[in-house]
């Protein structure tokens, strides 16, 4: 994502400079680490201070693990404005172990001139930091560069015969495609989730594919081959134009999505016109639109996820109508192109009310 973030802003026009490889990102709840890492992180700030001058400073994703220490730092400093693409705030970390990485969040989210937020799930917990002008929150949902996957769908066929030759898949019955890291975690239980809806629709004609590998692999294989014994091809690890074309060969895309922010991989399949069955939890309902471009269950509802299944596996009309939807929805309103318009129009809005220096800043 922060790889398109840059693509939007190269193609409004921007000129993009990543000015630091330091990583602020603390996974093990370590305080005396995130103590460094503020330490290291201040002082590489007064270092860039003096060194630089963009025009607006644009950091992503912001959020207890991850603070940003440079940010706030340099652009008051340099009397910048100062951006945040996709900050989260967590209160249930104020006194936990990630507390110092909470405080830095919190600290840069009250400092942004503006908050670029791609879900409403986000919006409503950074609110209560910027009570002063909520004007600054804008809402950005998940975006991508539709080219690959319409080149893709022009190619499905060949792509569908390519792909049934290497895996011995069956071409005359739905394929199921799902693309996703295999570790442990969020991501394994999302495919033990997959599992028991596969088991629900034993009885219904489909095939599973799915595009992925990690440390888990050997653990949910065998999830998904106990339900479905013959029915599952792993892929591996694929390249991008490779993901691209299994979802224009597929028919539909299952994906729980438990705890996941938003989850890109789904916006992909309907970039590739196949309809997605997810859950309404967290930024999901900002990715799928539920009723339009697929179905969305209550959280973790497998008995419901198996239902929706069921109906557009037996009905190819209704997958298909929603598929259409599905392209069009990534093509007019999540394009690389359409971000690009948004982004250049938040920035804008910055350039009206620049900061001043702070105080004996060079």
């Amino acid at each position: 994502m922060a790889a398109l973030y840059v693509e939007a802003l190269q193609h409004a026009g921007h000129r993009v400079e990543l000015v630091s490889s330091f990583s602020s990102y603390d996974n093990a709840g370590d305080s005396a680490r995130q103590v460094a890492l503020r330490t290291q992180g201040l002082a590489l700030a007064a270092q860039l201070g003096k060194s630089m001058r963009p025009d607006v400073w644009f950091t992503y994703h912001v959020y207890y693990k991850a603070p940003d220490w440079l940010g706030p730092h340099i652009s008051r400093a340099l009397g910048i404005p100062y951006v945040i693409a996709e900050a989260s705030f967590a209160p249930k970390r104020a006194n936990g172990p990630w507390q110092v990485g909470h405080e830095g969040a919190g600290e840069a989210i009250r400092h942004a001139d503006l908050l670029i937020c791609p879900t409403r799930f986000d919006i409503g917990c950074l609110e209560p930091l910027v009570v002063s002008d909520r004007s600054r929150i804008v809402l950005l949902p998940p975006f991508l560069d539709v080219e690959p996957f319409e080149a893709a769908v022009a190619a499905r066929d060949a792509h569908r015969k390519r792909l049934s030759a290497e895996h011995h898949a069956d071409t005359d019955v739905p394929w199921i495609v799902v693309a996703a890291m295999m570790r442990e975690g969020d991501k394994a239980e999302s495919f033990h989730q997959l599992a028991d809806v596969l088991e629900r629709i034993s009885d219904v004609p489909w095939q599973l594919l799915v595009a992925g590998d990690g440390p888990a692999r050997s653990r949910i294989a065998h999830a998904l081959e106990a339900v479905a014994p013959g029915r599952v091809r792993l892929l591996g690890t694929l390249a991008a134009p490779e993901v691209a074309a299994l979802y224009a060969a597929g028919d539909l895309c299952i994906w729980p999505a438990c705890n996941e922010a938003y989850g890109m991989a789904m916006l992909e399949a309907q970039a590739a016109g196949v309809p997605v069955l997810s859950c309404a939890h967290r930024g999901v309902p900002d990715v799928v639109a539920s009723g339009r471009t697929g179905l969305l269950a209550p959280s973790g509802d497998t008995q419901t996820l198996a239902r929706f299944a069921r109906e557009l596996l037996l009905d190819s009309g209704r997958r298909a109508q929603l598929g259409r939807e599905a392209r069009r929805f990534v093509a007019d309103e999540r394009s690389l192109q359409n971000a690009a318009l948004q982004l250049d129009r938040a920035l804008a809005r910055l350039q009206l009310r620049p900061r001043e220096p702070a105080t004996g800043a060079s």
